[in-house]
């Protein structure tokens, strides 16, 4: 699903370059559970926005279900970004007085979808993230934490995207809550979803099958099943 091709991205400021991505290079297969673990600094943002055809490289390339967006025009990422790519944020990015339901449906209506399928496919992917149907009208800021964040999920998944890119979706939730919203993606990594996870906690990556840690620009650990390539003991902040 995911080639990865000599990736590097440099950012030019008005004195001096900063390279964030150095050569970065690695596949994803459909069905995967992958983290992405650095601390701050490392470049883990800048290759989610890559993976998040947010921004593209400065040399290398990306391809995403076949395709090159490493060229990509604009408008061409951005129909990347609608059709293939569900996006779960630390911050839930929910409408505070609108219903769970109507959040959920926001992506659909914006795609043209016709109103009864909007909210059928919005209830499919709520029950899917975990939700109780009795919450679908409560407003969002009517929910707790790991709550919305469930709803985020449910958003990210309701036009049924190629990828799930989610960026520390744990931050803003207690531990207990954010064990609650893992389990979810676990569920869904179970039910065929592939997920990416930007996280600088290890005990969060954890919850992954795989574990990619990034330290100064360049991957320095890949790990598969318990099967480690190299140690990650030295890029802990």
């Amino acid at each position: 699903m995911i080639e990865c091709k000599n990736i590097t991205k440099i950012y030019s400021g008005n004195i001096e370059q900063t390279v964030a991505l150095k050569n970065v290079s690695f596949t994803i297969d459909e069905g995967e559970f992958v983290a992405i673990i650095g601390p701050s600094g490392s470049g883990k943002s800048t290759l989610m926005h890559m993976l998040g055809a947010l921004d593209t490289p400065t040399s290398g390339k990306y391809f995403l279900d076949g395709k090159d967006v490493s060229k990509l025009s604009d408008d061409e990422l951005a129909d990347i970004r609608k059709d293939k790519i569900g996006f779960v944020f630390q911050a839930f990015n929910l409408l505070p007085r609108t219903t769970v339901l109507k959040n959920v449906m926001l992506p659909l209506m914006y795609a043209g979808v016709p109103l009864e399928e909007r909210e059928r496919r919005a209830k499919q992917a709520l029950k899917d993230a975990g939700l109780n149907e009795t919450h679908f009208t409560h407003l969002s800021n009517q929910l707790s934490g790991g709550q919305m964040q469930r709803v985020a999920i449910a958003r990210a998944l309701v036009n049924n995207p190629s990828l799930i890119l989610a960026d520390e979706p744990t931050g803003n939730l207690d531990s207990k809550t954010g064990d609650i919203v893992l389990d979810t993606f676990k569920k869904l990594n179970d039910q065929g979803r592939t997920i990416v996870l930007i996280t600088h906690e290890r005990y969060i990556a954890d919850h992954a099958k795989r574990v990619i840690a990034i330290k100064d620009g360049e991957i320095v650990e890949d790990t598969l099943h318990g099967i480690k390539n190299k140690s990650l003991n030295d890029i802990k902040e």
